[in-house]
């Protein structure tokens, strides 16, 4: 994606995505376990997944949404299998990106206000309210809680809010272009994030700290 020529006006926050960012994408490993308790392949697995996720992210009951995905993979999951693909799920989304979280923390030393924005469940964003997480950040959007998902304008505007700052003051750094995209029209500076040691140079755009990318 092209640098974009930014304002002068500083920034007072940053704003993560958390599947892609602060944490790390589910294993191969996991995704294959997962389909073959579902007597699936992982690609018909990660297809049902994904097809309906928007609306379970939004706030659909974990029941509905999973007895729904499991019919896109013509299976049906009583009361025991959906808890453990609940389960499951939370798993796949728990290991966070340490070095991420170190430069959150150091944002904050530097005065910086950090927030979370992300599209998650309800479970996961119930195990996240309660693992410590959160005391990273100064602000939290879940869409779960909120009732709607990047990239539609309301939620950006709910962190912009929650971290009492001007959209032109705060930076968010997401996984996909559509919720970069989305952040960018609702007036946010916005970069994709792919990898740690891509992301590195980024910051300094933004005069921005970052640990190394040993660090």
């Amino acid at each position: 994606m092209a640098e974009r020529v930014r304002s002068t006006t500083p920034i007072r926050a940053v704003i993560f995505d958390y599947g892609g960012v602060i944490c790390l994408h589910p294993s191969a490993e996991q995704i294959a376990e997962a389909a073959r308790v579902c007597d699936v392949s992982s690609e018909d697995f990660v297809r049902a997944l994904w097809k309906n996720r928007l609306r379970y992210d939004a706030g659909q009951h974990p029941q509905e949404y999973w007895r729904e995905t499991a019919a896109l993979m013509d299976r049906a999951f009583d009361d025991a299998m959906i808890e453990e693909m609940i389960r499951r799920e939370i798993d796949f989304w728990i290991r966070c990106d340490d070095r991420v979280l170190a430069w959150i923390d150091q944002l904050r030393s530097d005065g910086v206000r950090t927030a979370i924005l992300s599209n998650l469940p309800i479970p996961l964003g119930r195990r996240l309210r309660g693992n410590g997480l959160l005391k990273h950040f100064d602000h939290v959007t879940f869409s779960c809680e909120l009732g709607c998902t990047k990239p539609d304008r309301r939620i950006y505007e709910h962190a912009i809010a929650g971290l009492d700052v001007a959209p032109q003051q705060a930076l968010f750094i997401d996984d996909r272009p559509e919720n970069v995209k989305g952040a960018r029209e609702t007036g946010l500076h916005a970069e994709l994030y792919t990898t740690w040691g891509e992301f590195t140079p980024i910051p300094a755009r933004y005069d921005l700290p970052l640990l190394t990318a040993d660090s």
